[in-house]
């Protein structure tokens, strides 16, 4: 009991205790991003799948990432910040399942990806609760693929993506105040408005498809200073 008694105390205390209580007055900060992605594209199908019969079904698939970057916060009153945080995006292949006639098959189409993405947030932040606080956020985001195959010549079994895309982002994190950093698990969505499918009428792997746009969840871990 007295073991108990001292934990519930000690515990507590911890709370009273405030990590870097003037952090929240600071004009701005600066931090690091470590993150891992799930993305996936949505496709709308040109009027020459419905006329072809060659190509059965063609869908595009998700895959996974992970995500380096850096942080930079400036805060424009007590409860509103602004916020960029450039990334390189590593991996998160973009791929498509086709199921083809003459003879039936299927077939995989893999698209390698590279992505230096620049996000910029307007974050609403909750009142501090001891060493604890919640925060929404909502902004856009411009990415931009190294690997994009738009340009490439032979391309009969490709699909070809542009290199830049457009999107709107919206998520919710939660602040950690410790004694030297502020630890931040994030959580956030981001929809492509960009169409970016370079349709080649003469591909047949590509043709079948009119629009390809983007969507993206991302799950981040957030250290700032």
């Amino acid at each position: 009991m007295a073991c108990i008694v001292f934990l519930i105390t000690k515990t507590q205390a911890q709370y009273r205790d405030l990590n870097r209580p003037d952090h929240d007055d600071m004009p701005y900060y600066f931090g690091m991003t470590l993150a891992y992605n799930s993305s996936y594209l949505t496709g709308s199908k040109h009027p020459k799948f419905l006329a072809d019969d060659s190509i059965m079904s063609a869908e595009p698939g998700a895959s996974g990432g992970i995500a380096l970057g850096l942080l930079g916060t400036i805060k424009i009153n007590k409860y509103f910040e602004f916020r960029v945080n450039p990334q390189l995006i590593i991996g998160g292949a973009k791929y498509f399942t086709y199921n083809v006639n003459y003879p039936l098959r299927e077939e995989k189409k893999i698209l390698q990806s590279t992505i230096v993405s620049f996000p910029f947030h307007v974050k609403f932040n909750s009142d501090r609760i001891n060493n604890f606080r919640t925060y929404i956020l909502a902004g856009a985001k411009f990415d931009m693929d190294l690997a994009s195959n738009s340009t490439a010549r032979n391309a009969e079994d490709l699909v070809k993506l542009k290199t830049n895309d457009f999107a709107l982002e919206a998520g919710i994190g939660f602040n950690f105040y410790l004694p030297f950093v502020t630890f931040s698990p994030e959580i956030k969505y981001s929809y492509g408005l960009s169409n970016i499918h370079s349709r080649d009428a003469s591909l047949k792997y590509s043709n079948v498809f009119d629009k390809l746009q983007s969507r993206m969840i991302t799950i981040s871990i957030h250290l700032e200073d």
